[in-house]
């Protein structure tokens, strides 16, 4: 064993005893970072090239600063993103999201889907979509500026068009046309607040976590935006919280024009999204 594993083992172990849910894989990404090598090569770096900063990117991880904060960057998918505090770093359970939303436009009859991903955040969302549906026409809406400023990084060189926004208002001009209305967006309640990870509610941006008294305050607006941009057919994927599973698909009720509504599961097996079918006339 080299120096830098031994360093790595033993980060391993301070950040489990941190209580950071990830001790290894954090302990490696960190060591990856700092030396410009990738996770699987970190036995091939010389102890003589060891560097010292490791430890100071241990303890700002220690201290439960988002491992995506200290390095600049977030995976998502086939993404590779730039993060930092004043922007959401997309999660995992996200990646559901995103499968679900791109296998609804393959079925679709339409040779250029036109989608819309509203709280875009970093861009994770639209960049996945425009990616895997090569052929789409994707917009974005993003109200925060700094998380804009993250977007705009991200989606440089893409088909992804970003706009500065309200979720609940966006994008007029795309009434009645759109295929694919997608979010991810603020759903935790305010009551919840002490019981969130701190790397989330410490560092996260507050508009990007907490949406009202039960967390669905943005939902029940994003049900308005999604059926007004939306054409008859057209589908709506938005992300909830593994404890709303029971209340996300009543907002989107026949009555307010939707169809098929419906729960799904992320890896984990528990209710991660809704989905539901603007009715046809």
């Amino acid at each position: 064993m080299n120096l830098l594993l031994a360093e790595v083992a033993q980060a391993t172990q301070r950040l489990a005893d941190a209580g950071v849910p990830s001790p290894r894989f954090d302990a490696e990404e960190l060591a990856s970072f700092v030396h410009g090598v990738k996770r699987g090569e970190l036995h091939h770096v010389k102890d003589a090239d060891f560097d010292a900063r490791y430890w100071e990117a241990v303890a700002r991880r220690e201290a439960r600063e988002p491992l995506q904060h200290i390095t600049g960057r977030a995976f998502f998918r086939y993404l590779e993103l730039s993060v930092g505090p004043g922007v959401f770093v997309p999660r995992p359970e996200t990646e559901s999201v995103v499968g679900w939303a791109i296998d609804a436009v393959r079925a679709m009859d339409v040779v250029e889907p036109l989608i819309v991903d509203l709280c875009t955040g970093s861009g994770a969302i639209a960049l996945a979509l425009a990616q895997e549906v090569p052929r789409s026409r994707v917009h974005a809406v993003e109200l925060s500026e700094e998380a804009l400023d993250y977007a705009r990084k991200n989606v440089e060189g893409s088909r992804v068009v970003l706009h500065h926004g309200n979720a609940l208002t966006a994008l007029p001009e795309l009434d009645g046309q759109v295929d694919l209305v997608v979010s991810n967006p603020p759903y935790i309640p305010l009551t919840e607040w002490e019981y969130v990870a701190p790397e989330a509610r410490d560092h996260d941006p507050e508009l990007a976590l907490f949406s009202g008294q039960d967390g669905l305050d943005t939902i029940r607006g994003i049900e308005r935006t999604a059926h007004r941009l939306l054409r008859p057919g057209g589908v709506v994927v938005i992300e909830h919280a593994d404890t709303q599973g029971g209340q996300v698909p009543w907002i989107f009720t026949e009555e307010r024009g939707w169809a098929d509504a419906a729960d799904h599961p992320d890896l984990n097996n528990r209710p991660r999204f809704a989905t539901a079918r603007r009715a046809t006339p």
